[in-house]
């Protein structure tokens, strides 16, 4: 096989489909099938499996990701040390994240304090299992992701199914989020029977909209009024100007500090908020040092979390 079979491959497993991969190469997609057939041919393995809804990698087309990536990052890194012609190589790092504004705050400060010649970096907050499959599938560097009692059987089976490790960063308790006009705004605690009355804001999961991938803690209880988004900037109008609640960590995200109060709610349930790494991938100096910017963040702002 060749390097650039290998970089075909990477951009394939990026994009999640060929089709895209073609178009963002500018080669046909007959010549990218080919050369995914013969990088399966030469290696005896099915790197991916395809069906109508596109193209997902297997096992083993897994761990043969992880090793093309290693070789292209070190033949990037060989080109741009030895070669005088060379451009400099363009860093690339990608993040998934549930809806929490410390992984923000960290890529903000990353991306300022970055100083290479050419980069491409993307931060997309997102469900649960997509976070797990862009991740899975190569196309994340990293996942943020939060675990309980509850979730931890199911959430850690999906991570064990994808080759994922789980890395924790911190534990808060569980606070309820409400306008600083909601009836409980006064409140130094909140027991969970106490916001039966009032409509529950979650964020929207997809198909995959099982408790176990809620990304608030109690989703599993029954309620009769819901409001389903999908980001947080609607999340905060919501609360800012209704009667309705979330549950999360007790951070506040920049947008939410005014109009806005976080209470703790009485319970022993801990949110184990962490990230994810795929296990066939060593992390790059980049993904490194955002997970850098990620812990100083929250040894800086520890004051704001019910619990480190």
């Amino acid at each position: 096989m060749t390097l650039q079979q290998l970089r075909y491959l990477i951009a394939i497993a990026q994009s999640g489909s060929i089709s895209s991969a073609a178009h963002e190469l500018y080669i046909s997609q007959s010549s990218l099938s080919m050369a995914v057939k013969d990088i399966e041919r030469e290696c005896g393995v099915t790197i991916f499996e395809r069906s109508s809804k596109g193209i997902t990698l297997t096992r083993e087309g897994s761990e043969l990701l992880g090793y093309a990536r290693q070789v292209v990052e070190q033949a990037d890194l060989m080109e741009a040390r030895y070669s005088k012609q060379a451009k400099p190589v363009a860093q690339h790092l990608s993040i998934a994240s549930q809806h929490y504004a410390f992984p923000v705050e960290a890529f903000l400060d990353f991306v300022q304090a970055y100083e290479g010649d050419g980069y491409s970096f993307c931060l997309k907050e997102t469900r649960t299992a997509d976070i797990i499959d862009d991740v899975r599938e190569f196309r994340c560097d990293i996942g943020i992701l939060y675990l309980s009692s509850f979730n931890e059987q199911v959430i850690g089976k999906a991570l064990e199914d994808a080759n994922l490790s789980f890395n924790r960063l911190f534990q808060a308790r569980p606070h309820v989020f409400v306008g600083e006009g909601h009836p409980l705004a006064s409140r130094k605690t909140l027991r969970i029977e106490e916001l039966a009355p009032y409509p529950r804001y979650s964020f929207d999961q997809g198909t995959n909209n099982s408790f176990f991938f809620a990304e608030e803690p109690f989703a599993e209880l029954p309620h009769e009024k819901k409001v389903i988004v999908s980001d947080r900037g609607t999340l905060s109008n919501l609360l800012s100007h209704h009667t309705g609640y979330t549950v999360s960590t007790g951070v506040l995200s920049s947008e939410m500090h005014s109009g806005i109060v976080s209470i703790p709610l009485e319970t022993s349930e801990k949110m184990v908020v962490g990230y994810i790494v795929h296990n066939e991938r060593q992390l790059s100096p980049l993904a490194q040092a955002y997970i850098e910017k990620l812990k100083l963040f929250i040894e800086e702002y520890n004051k704001g979390f019910a619990s480190l």
